[in-house]
């Protein structure tokens, strides 16, 4: 049985949908906040998933093989502390919440550890060392990466700081060495270079967004077959090529910039009319992009 923790009251409802539909293992989902669940209360479960949101590390875990009686805890502390787009108070903010996920941690020891945060907390008050010095404190060996979710094919880049940690002295060196830089991606600035490598092993993404550039001939041309406007399939490769996953057949909007931007097909949350639209697009902004998750699950494994 899995334990889902997640305090608001819309999105758990979503939740327990998801499980009840099979999308999700079956489980029990909690309303309070974390810093309320006491260890004990919670210790009979197999999985843990705390700031479970829509379910998005199940998912990944899921997607990734993991067996669902294998145990595990993960989390996604809340963002908007280190987000850029906030008022970056860091661990002076009341939303900073990884300490009391760390204590849960401590108390329940299980083998394996999954985390994911904005890239900004890489250099902001030394919140990484801190985790995973808090975490190695605890015995487990850790590695952390900064990667993009166009790393993985998406048609966006949403670059997260991704970590796991496993109970033992064997070191996780695969993430660093994934990106290709050891530890030095950790200084300032360096974690975008590390985003940019592995996206650019993907393929080019400089154009994202960007209709104008051109792409090679023949993805110009499946573009056009499939009936994509020509300013796409001026710089349709990317998203052309079944290799991509979900995004292989991507929708393309129309934007006021005069640019082309391609979306998961049959999504379209920003379309004015679609039933729930502010609460779907909170849902999916406060998600992890689980086909990301699953690199970093599968390294681990």
């Amino acid at each position: 049985m899995h334990y889902y923790n997640e305090w608001d009251a819309p999105t758990a409802a979503w939740l327990r949908e998801l499980i009840r539909q099979g999308h999700l293992p079956a489980g029990d989902v909690d309303e309070r906040s974390i810093t309320e669940v006491q260890p004990d209360e919670i210790r009979h479960y197999t999985q843990w998933h705390f700031f479970a949101g829509i379910g998005g590390w199940p998912l990944a875990l899921r997607l990734a093989g993991w067996p669902e009686d294998r145990p595990v805890l993960t989390g996604s502390p809340p963002c908007q502390p280190f987000s850029g787009a906030g008022k970056q108070r860091g661990v002076k903010d009341e939303r900073h919440l990884a300490p009391a996920w760390l204590a849960l941690v401590a108390a329940l020891r299980p083998a394996c550890v999954f985390g994911e945060q904005v890239a900004a907390a890489v250099r902001k008050d030394d919140w990484l060392d801190d985790l995973l010095d808090a975490l190695e404190t605890e015995g487990y060996s850790t590695g952390a990466i900064v990667l993009p979710a166009c790393g993985v094919g998406s048609p966006h880049i949403r670059q997260r700081l991704w970590i796991a940690g496993r109970l033992g002295d064997a070191k996780l060196s695969g993430l660093e060495r994934h990106a290709g830089h050891g530890d030095d991606w950790r200084e300032s600035g360096r974690f975008d270079q590390a985003a940019d490598r592995s996206a650019a092993e993907a393929g080019s993404v400089d154009w994202l967004a960007d209709a104008r550039n051109s792409s090679d001939q023949r993805s110009k041309s499946r573009a056009v077959e499939r009936g994509l406007p020509s300013a796409v399939g001026e710089n349709a490769a990317f998203w052309t090529d079944a290799t991509h996953g979900g995004w292989d057949d991507a929708d393309w909007l129309f934007c006021r910039d005069g640019k082309w931007r391609p979306v998961e097909p049959g999504t379209f949350p920003l379309a004015n009319g679609v039933p729930a639209r502010v609460g779907r697009l909170r849902g999916y902004g406060n998600a992890i992009v689980p086909q990301v998750a699953v690199e970093v699950i599968r390294e681990l494994m």
